[in-house]
């Protein structure tokens, strides 16, 4: 995640606020549950990156031996491995 999670709920209620205050939508649920649903989805969606992160880390340590002997590129390896998940689930980070 690039951006602090304390800034979370700021931008949550920044955009929140400027959804209803441009009447773009008419909220049917309470203001703060609906701050709390907006705050919860922006945050997994900031997670995506930091899942797929580990999910590479792991998939790495598979191949960790190989590493070490200096045959493969540890940062270069993962940035692909990062790139073609990204591209298989059609993924925007």
């Amino acid at each position: 995640m690039r951006i602090p999670k304390t800034w979370v709920s700021l931008i949550t209620k920044k955009i929140v606020d400027g959804i209803i205050s441009k009447q773009l939508v008419t909220p049917r649920i309470p203001i703060e549950q609906l701050l709390s649903n907006t705050e919860e989805l922006i945050m997994d969606e900031l997670l995506a990156e930091d899942r797929i992160n580990e999910e590479v880390r792991e998939m790495l340590r598979k191949h960790n031996s190989e590493i070490e002997r200096g045959k493969v590129d540890y940062r270069k390896l993962f940035e692909l491995t990062k790139q073609k998940i990204v591209k298989e689930r059609n993924l925007i980070l």
